[in-house]
């Protein structure tokens, strides 16, 4: 059950990213920049799941190479041990679920990540400038990061007690510190606020605010791991707040407009 389950997880994370952030961005850009913004998710995801694969979750997660005398190196990133998967082979488990599956839902998380930074420098970066400051930034923040917060036994983060259960310290404060640099280092889009640039398609954006709504369920429930209690619960708060926070934008945009 919780193999089953950690599976659904995995693939509705995948789910945020595409189709769900790329059609909510698609919707938001202006028409000439759409389709550049839903590659850059599409090609995105390629390129962090290779990256991933190579050496991404090895350093984020692997302490088994560590050499004698690099004990306070392991304390912020992890080892090449299982670079390309080595040894995490159809027996090899993480807790009670196959640890290539534990790499995989991992890898959602690494892929939807960077891919909320791209929102905040829409239509200012080159293609190709974004995929190198991607694999840069994961390999220099997230990762690390990653290590630190859920690496285990004398991590750094994890020995101070800090506890993340779903990716508030890894996934969003990682991003939304990147993303307001990178704004402040990119500056407005030209034209901004003389020009008016209006959404490319607003039904696109809702649409893929509805995916990403959805996907939550296995961002957050997944991240319990097994089909538990913890997993219901983690579900519930997200379907709760979330209905909430929207209930709460409805009720201030029709106050603004002078609507009951």
């Amino acid at each position: 059950g919780n193999t089953a389950w950690v599976l659904i997880s995995t693939a509705l994370v995948l789910f945020m990213t595409i189709p769900g952030l790329a059609l909510f961005y698609g919707g938001l850009v202006r028409t000439k920049n759409v389709l550049s913004v839903l590659m850059q998710c599409f090609a995105l995801t390629g390129l962090i799941t290779v990256i991933w694969l190579v050496l991404g979750y090895s350093l984020a997660f692997d302490t088994t190479g560590m050499q004698k005398g690099m004990t306070n190196l392991h304390s912020f990133i992890g080892t090449f041990g299982k670079a390309f998967l080595r040894g995490v082979g159809p027996g090899a488990m993480s807790g009670t679920i196959p640890e290539v599956l534990f790499f995989m839902f991992q890898m959602t998380f690494a892929i939807i990540t960077p891919a909320l930074i791209v929102g905040t420098f829409a239509e200012r970066m080159k293609f190709s400038a974004m995929l190198v400051f991607s694999a840069v930034w994961l390999l220099v923040v997230y990762i690390p990061i990653c290590h630190m917060t859920w690496g285990g036994n004398g991590a750094f983060f994890a020995e101070m007690g800090v506890f993340d259960f779903a990716g508030g310290i890894v996934v969003h404060v990682t991003a939304g510190v990147a993303a307001l640099v990178a704004c402040a280092v990119i500056g407005p889009r030209r034209g901004y606020p003389d020009t008016q640039m209006l959404p490319h398609n607003m039904t696109m954006c809702v649409t893929g605010t509805g995916m990403l709504w959805v996907g939550w369920y296995g961002f957050n429930g997944g991240s319990a791991l097994a089909a538990s209690s913890s997993a219901a619960m983690a579900i519930a708060v997200t379907q709760i707040s979330a209905a909430t926070a929207a209930l709460t934008w409805m009720s201030i945009e029709w106050t603004r407009h002078g609507k009951p």
